[in-house]
């Protein structure tokens, strides 16, 4: 049963809202404030919000830029209920990321066929999710349909790019979003010395290449294969018009992307406050949870150079900490494979 959230500090209209979504087989949660509505969504994610945009405490746009912070709430169907037909309310409440407002007075039939429409759009964009490779295709084609524009995914290009071979090079300018097939790829940047740093490892599942074509700016940094890859190629001109004809397709698009700024947040935290066992221990559990499902083993396969590199150290220092690790019977070491012994406690290590 879909869960619906209505926030109004008026009590007549919220039970009545209540009492209409009930018989129509959905499940009913009331706020009678901003605050209260807020606490409610974070502690369990709604399927769909209703709310009110002038109400004490906090109004409905406050309600909404604050859910948007939390990739728990970001992306939740958002209906606004107004009692003003001012354009301009009714255009800051869709700037601000709402899905759809509905005037009062309204009728039931209106309310219930603006969920019901929101509620199918938020479905289909679950049902083929971005991170699940096998689904890639049928999302593209969908979130076509929902943008109402043509794109199929006749459009796009598999490429097969070979083992240390360039995908693109920093000061190009991007002509793609790159999508995962198969296979790893490192986004680095190199200094003027020629020293490399690896900002990020992409593996099956994952979008790079988006943040340069929403910016409008060149590459300041450089993508390379780390084995033999399959890589899906969706057009700029294609990329921008699949994410901006729609807010359903956007908000999943940037929940996905989100989740990648806070990676790389942590990840710059790691490097510029923990010790050496502690850099390698975190890039090794980083590395173990991202490419684990693949194998369904606790091994990694990367080279000790790019390890060294996603760490930020010196490849001797990442050698002689490996070492130790192993010494500890924290980890194996049989050629290029890494083994995780002791997950737990790589996770916690104290120093």
């Amino acid at each position: 049963m879909k869960r619906i959230l209505i926030i109004d500090d008026n009590k007549e209209i919220r039970e009545n809202i209540a009492e209409i979504i009930s018989l129509s087989s959905y499940e009913a949660v009331t706020a009678d404030n901003g605050k209260k509505g807020v606490e409610l969504a974070l502690k369990q994610p709604p399927d769909l919000i209703v709310c009110d945009i002038m109400m004490p405490e906090l109004d409905g746009y406050g309600v909404l830029h604050l859910l948007a912070k939390h990739i728990e709430t970001y992306g939740i169907p958002f209906i606004f209920l107004t009692a003003k037909s001012e354009k301009s309310d009714l255009r800051k409440g869709m700037e601000m990321g709402a899905d759809d407002y509905i005037t009062k007075p309204f009728d039931s039939i209106e309310l219930l066929n603006a969920i019901e429409i929101r509620l199918k759009k938020s479905e289909l964009i679950k049902q083929t999710a971005l991170k699940n490779h096998e689904n890639i295709n049928t999302f593209i084609d969908k979130a076509s349909q929902l943008a109402d524009f043509k794109l199929t995914t006749e459009e796009t290009e598999l490429c097969h790019y070979k083992k240390k071979e360039i995908v693109y090079s920093e000061g190009r300018r991007p002509k793609a979003v790159y999508y995962v097939k198969s296979g790893k790829v490192k986004i680095y940047k190199t200094n003027d010395d020629g020293k490399e740093f690896i900002t990020a490892i992409c593996s099956s599942g994952d979008f790079f290449g988006y943040t340069y074509i929403l910016e409008e700016k060149c590459y300041n940094e450089s993508a390379q294969v780390l084995e033999d890859t399959e890589l899906m190629l969706i057009p700029k001109d294609d990329f921008i018009t699949l994410i901006s004809a729609d807010s359903q397709v956007a908000k999943q698009f940037i929940k996905l992307i989100t989740r990648n700024v806070l990676d790389k947040e942590e990840s710059l935290l790691n490097l510029a406050y923990n010790t050496l066992r502690k850099k390698v221990a975190y890039q090794l559990i980083q590395v173990l949870d991202k490419f684990k499902n693949e194998s369904g083993k606790n091994e990694i396969n990367l080279s000790r150079e790019t390890l060294a590199q996603a760490a930020g150290i010196a490849t001797e220092s990442l050698i002689r900490t490996l070492s130790d690790f192993k010494s500890e019977k924290l980890i194996d070491v049989q050629g290029a494979t890494i083994t995780i012994l002791n997950e737990n406690k790589l996770r916690n290590l104290p120093y």
